[in-house]
């Protein structure tokens, strides 16, 4: 890619594709493509089909996709599955037949099993069953990294996947009923707070552990394998440290400053007890994270104070 070329990112507007927007602009990426759910349907195949065909993008980022955390997974399994679907496929197939140049597929740490040994390795993948909490999710996600293995394997085309671990950062989603677990505590706490530290009651026992990565160094990878040739089709995006649960709402409780009570409601679901990733083959290449935990949530708090109008929700 050089600095002219055009380049579609699909869902530009979200977390993650607005992140990867700036750091490629910051880069000096001047022909950058982006179109909103209102001018461009990813669900419909004959409209992506209509808009590849019109603007024959050299790269695709493909950073689209409905998300939501263990609720919102849980009670609308059919659409977390079949409109990530309709979104990646029909992207995939148009960029084939397009003959974009290169694709960059985003998934997500879900698409390995449940149970699979510490850390993730990419080798992992469909080596035992999903967390039935969000295997909706995980399974269209998997189609999406084997359409590209596929096309890579059989045209020897630049397709590859990046999974990352959870997300966190500005414009993330906050609302309550579909967001994941970072943004919805600090939410929680950011709310007990200004309501004279009030309880804060958090979902399961806290004890299952997480890897949490800054957005912004998400972006920062997608721009390597925009820059390079990786050699592999799927490679792991993370820090390589995780916490307990507990351990994030005591964090998140001390940015915040709440003085109030934590009750955790060991009634509620905990997901995967652990996902910890080996992200040491896209480490290895040359690719690190900058933020720790710390300051990037005290960035994402500035953020979401600053944002607290405008909370990116998702219909249900």
């Amino acid at each position: 890619m050089n600095k002219n070329s055009k380049i579609y990112i699909a869902g530009h507007r979200g977390m993650v594709g607005s992140a990867v927007w700036r750091a490629l602009e910051a880069r000096g990426y001047s022909n950058l493509i982006g179109k909103t759910s209102s001018e461009l349907d990813l669900r419909n195949q004959q409209s992506v089909k209509d808009f590849m065909n019109t603007e024959r993008p050299d790269l695709i980022i493909d950073a689209a996709a409905r998300v939501g955390g263990i609720l919102a997974n849980n009670e609308n399994p059919y659409p977390f599955l079949m409109e990530n679907l309709q979104i990646q496929n029909n992207l995939i197939d148009a960029a084939h037949k397009t003959d974009v140049k290169k694709f960059i597929f985003l998934g997500s740490s879900c698409i390995y099993p449940k149970y699979a040994p510490q850390p993730l390795k990419e080798e992992y993948l469909l080596t035992d069953s999903l967390e039935p909490t969000n295997e909706w999710y995980a399974i269209a996600k998997i189609a999406g990294v084997k359409a590209c293995q596929a096309i890579r394997k059989q045209y020897g085309k630049d397709f590859v996947s990046l999974m990352p671990t959870n997300l966190y950062g500005p414009n993330d989603n906050f609302d309550l009923q579909s967001s994941h677990v970072l943004p919805a505590m600090l939410r929680k706490f950011h709310e007990a707070k200004e309501n004279e530290n009030t309880a804060v009651e958090l979902w399961g026992s806290g004890t299952p552990m997480r890897e949490f990565l800054h957005v912004d160094d998400m972006a920062q990878a997608v721009l390597f394998a925009v820059e390079n040739v990786l050699p592999e089709y799927l490679y792991n995006v993370g820090t390589g440290t995780d916490v307990t649960i507990k351990e994030l709402a005591e964090t998140i409780q001390g940015i915040v400053g709440h003085k109030g009570e934590i009750i955790w409601d060991s009634s509620k679901p905990d997901g995967t007890p652990r996902k910890l990733m080996d992200s040491s083959r896209l480490q290895n290449l040359g690719w690190k994270p900058a933020f720790d935990l710390k300051s990037g949530i005290e960035n994402t708090y500035n953020w979401f104070k600053a944002h607290q109008e405008n909370y990116k929700k998702i219909k249900m």
